[in-house]
C-alpha cells in the first residue's frame, strides 16, 4: 500500500470539504461545465443550455450557493446578473472525474 506525501493542513482539508459539499450535486456540476465553455451567462441562457428540466428559480438557488461558496462570482448589466467562474482551477476536478470515474 503506497502511503501519500502530502501534508495537508486542517483548514486546508476544511477549505475542500467546503467546496466538495458546495458543488456535490449534479446541476451544479453541469453549471461549472456549462460556464468552462463559455462565460459568462446569466441565468436564463444557463437553463436553457441545462434542457426542460431546468427551473429559473432552482437555478438562481445553485447560482446563489456557488456564488456564496466562492465557486463563481457576478456582474450585474441592468437587470440581468451574468456568471462566471471564481478560479478557473477548479475545473481540474473535471479531469480527475474522468480519470477516476466509476460507472
Amino acid at each position: 500500500m503506497k502511503v501519500s506525501n502530502r501534508n495537508f493542513s486542517s483548514a486546508k482539508l476544511q477549505a475542500v470539504a467546503k467546496i466538495f459539499k458546495t458543488i456535490a450535486h449534479p446541476v451544479k456540476l453541469e453549471i461549472l461545465e456549462i460556464l468552462e465553455a463559455e462565460e459568462p451567462l446569466d441565468v436564463s441562457t444557463i437553463c436553457e443550455r441545462i434542457g426542460a428540466t431546468c427551473e429559473i428559480s432552482m437555478m438562481s438557488h445553485h447560482l446563489a450557493k456557488l456564488k456564496d461558496n466562492g465557486i463563481l462570482q457576478s456582474e450585474k448589466r441592468g437587470k440581468q446578473v451574468f456568471y462566471s467562474i471564481s478560479d478557473r482551477q477548479i475545473l481540474s476536478l473535471f479531469d480527475c472525474m474522468e480519470k477516476c470515474m466509476v460507472e
